[in-house]
This record gives structure tokens, sequence and C-alpha cells, in this order.
């Protein structure tokens, strides 16, 4: 049996991007192509508030996560840890055979603009990494804040993750300063999996090109190339492309005001639920996240049968990630959801509490 999913990614798709999926294949180098190529990126463009370049890659975000290290990291760079993804970049800009040092906080802390600018004040960084929205512990990072101090810093190129907050809110990319923002579109954006988005700032495309032993797949520079032509340096996965090009005219649709005031009344709704049951929040007040929301299981409630039975009844529902299983559990509020969808689904779990 299908479940709705109320996790925080892979989300729910509507039909019709799923429709858009089943458009007829074209060749990636055909000019049909390049018009839809065009379409997206402009309209990715409006999104993201940039001029800059906006590419496509066929991966998952940590593809392009990878690649970004291997492209931008010079000398040293500083991974800002807070949860489990975050933790997982720092491995990876190790296993790429770069210096790099975790600056760690708690799980259910934010990265301070104060952390940020502690740690660049030492000289020792040329890069950073820092997932805005963490997807493990709902903690969203004050990333206009963060912005203002890496102003201070004109050498360090800021490599940011917006995996499940891109779409939720504004980010404007160009008044922020972001020399490279990453996101996947199986989260607020609510397509299936396997299509990342980037950007490269100037200042991102000189370090990229200055750098050795970047590879090929996820080098910038032949993103950079192929964006002259509307086009990819791979086979992109045209389908998904299709459904972003849906999914984009849909967003505009609705308007991006209109969207971030739902995004924002979905996450109230939830945190209301959340307190009025008894439960905590893992993220204190100012930064909980606005796609989900990790409660703490202070009932002690056993969430691995809830799921089961929730499972049951039609509802994916997520009891915690990695060493927050089964003490925490998080519930999705983004995408095309709407407020009856999470009714329906708080009022199931209410039914199998009682």
């Amino acid at each position: 049996m299908s479940k709705k999913l109320f996790i925080p990614g892979p989300i729910e798709v509507a039909p019709e991007i799923l429709q858009a999926m089943a458009s007829p294949m074209i060749g990636h180098r055909m000019p049909e192509y390049a018009a839809l190529h065009k379409r997206v990126t402009d309209k990715l463009k409006e999104l993201l508030f940039t001029r800059g370049k906006v590419f496509l890659a066929t991966s998952s975000a940590f593809g392009v996560m990878e690649g970004a290290v291997r492209n931008l990291v010079g000398e040293r760079c500083a991974n800002f840890c807070n949860g489990a993804f975050s933790d997982k970049w720092h491995d990876v800009t190790k296993r790429c055979g770069k210096e790099a040092d975790a600056i760690k906080v708690e799980w259910g802390q934010p990265i301070t603009p104060e952390l940020v600018d502690a740690t660049l004040a030492t000289g020792k960084y040329d890069s950073i990494t820092l997932i805005h929205n963490e997807t493990s512990t709902g903690v969203m990072s004050p990333l206009p804040e963060i912005a203002a101090v890496l102003r201070k810093y004109p050498e360090v190129v800021s490599i940011i993750d917006t995996v499940s907050s891109m779409s939720a809110l504004k980010i404007p990319l160009d008044e922020l300063g972001i020399d490279c923002c990453i996101f996947g579109v199986q989260k607020a954006l609510a397509l299936p999996p396997g299509l990342a988005v980037f950007t490269a700032s100037a200042k991102a495309l000189e370090r990229s090109r200055t750098m050795e032993g970047r590879g090929y797949y996820f080098d910038f520079q032949e993103f950079a190339a192929m964006d002259e032509k509307d086009n990819t340096p791979s086979t992109p996965c045209i389908s998904l492309i299709y459904a972003l090009d849906r999914q984009l005219e849909r967003i505009f649709t609705e308007g991006l005001e209109a969207r971030w005031q739902r995004h924002l009344a979905l996450a109230e709704y939830v945190r209301g639920w959340v307190r009025e049951r008894g439960f905590d929040f893992l993220a204190a007040g100012p930064y909980r996240s606005l796609t989900l929301t990790c409660a703490v299981n202070s009932r002690d409630v056993d969430l691995a049968d809830l799921k089961k039975k929730l499972g049951e009844r039609g509802y994916a529902f997520d009891n915690g990630y990695g060493k927050l299983k089964g003490k925490t559990f998080r519930i999705a509020h983004m995408g095309d959801m709407q407020l009856a969808d999470l009714q329906d689904f708080t009022r199931q779990i209410d039914d199998i509490l009682r």
C-alpha cells in the first residue's frame, strides 16, 4: 500500500508533476532541450533572487556538496556542524583529501553569527560549509545574520546547503552574497529526488579555475562552459527537468509571498499541536525550522509502534534520525502541503495515542 508522506523528504508529489515527467523524451543536445533548460534556469534565478549562474546536476544534493568541496576548498575548510547532515559534510570534505575542521555545536543548537565570526577571525580558513536548515534536527540557523558576518571575510568562499529550506522562505542569494548555494528538489520544491540545483558566484568560479583535482562530473568550469549553451556537461535527467519546469510555474502562480506565508502557517499549526500534546521541541523558538518540526518525545511514547500503526493507516511517519531515533519525531510541513493535510495527519496520531 502506498503511504502519504509526512517525512522530511522525499515528500508528496502532485499528480500533475508526475504527469509532467511522462512528457515525450527529447535529446539533450537538441534545441528543444536548450529551450527547456533556459526556461527552468531563468525561473530559478527569479526564485533565488540572483543574476548569477544557476546550474542543474543529475544527482542528489550530496553529489554537488562533494563537488563544491572539490572545486572551492583550497587551504582549509570550516565545516559548521549541528546535526547528522552537517557532520556528514565534514566527513565528505575529509574524504576528498581536503584540510578541514569540524566546528561543532550540540544537535538542536543553531550555528550562530558569533561562532562564524570567531572561527573566521582566526584567518585559518578560505572556505566554509553550512547547512541552513539541518533536516536531522529541525534547526534553521540565522542565514541573513551569518551572511552579514561573511561579508567581513571576502577571501572566504561560502558553500551553503538550502536542501530543506529553498522556496519555503525568501533566500535572496545576491543580497546575501552567497558564493555557492546547493539544494535538491525532493523537499520544499516537492519533486521526486534525483536532481540538484546549485549556483556559483564569480568568486566561486575564479576559485574553481585554480583548483587541482576537481574531477569532471561536478567540475564547475564544465558547468559554466555548458551554461553558455543552455545545457549540462553530462546527460541530464530530462523527465525531472520537465517536472521542475511545471512546478516552478505552479510556484509563481501561487505567488512567492503566498507560498512563504503558507509555509509559516503550516509550521505554526504543527508547533501548536506539539505544544498542546505535551511534547517539547528540540530547537529553541527562534531557530525552529519552517519546513519540518522536530519534537522531543517527552511523553515517552513508543514511536516505533506509532510509526507502524500510522503505516497501517497509510501514513509515513518519522520517528527520529540517527542518534535521535526514538527520542524525537519529525513532522514535515513543506512543498505543496495544505493545512487540511496536516490536520488529517495529526488527527490520526491523536486517535492512535488515545
